[in-house]
């Protein structure tokens, strides 16, 4: 009624998360992500030789028209593409990663589990892993990765 009421419409979507997802845990705030560029800083003439590294390489030639800032050139890195200090290593779903070996660990999220969300650590075991995803169950913390590594053993 109340959107109505004032000419907008309501939408079902606001404020959910994305579908995919099946944590009904949620973040203390939720601000929106802004990326100033998409796309990678390419290191200049990389797409001509399959030998160069294509990752980003400051030019330092004297006469390079790239590294003077010529029209037509590539972007250069500057610090005004980075990110929102805000929201510079928030994921999608607005947590923040915590590395996880152990469930002792996990107890350290006890008290920030509105901004942090597990993430249990490549070279952990199975068993361990069922430990971490029982115990942040109960301490209502989301992990990222919940069911990494246990496909393949369920498959056999």
């Amino acid at each position: 009624d109340l959107f109505k009421r004032s000419g907008e419409q309501a939408n079902p979507r606001k404020g959910k998360m994305p579908v995919g997802s099946r944590s009904k845990l949620r973040p203390a705030c939720r601000p929106k992500i802004v990326k100033k560029k998409t796309n990678k800083f390419v290191r200049f003439e990389a797409d001509l030789f399959k030998r160069m590294n294509p990752s980003w390489r400051k030019p330092h030639g004297m006469d390079g028209r790239f590294r003077r800032n010529f029209k037509g050139t590539p972007k250069h890195v500057k610090i005004g593409y980075g990110s929102n200090t805000k929201t510079r290593f928030l994921l999608p779903d607005g947590f923040h990663k915590f590395r996880v070996s152990n469930v002792k660990e996990l107890e350290l999220l006890l008290m920030h589990n509105k901004k942090y969300s597990a993430e249990i650590a490549h070279n952990v075991s199975t068993r361990k892993r069922k430990a971490i995803v029982e115990r942040a169950e109960q301490l209502s913390i989301k992990v990222t990765n919940p069911s990494a590594k246990l496909r393949s053993e369920e498959a056999e």
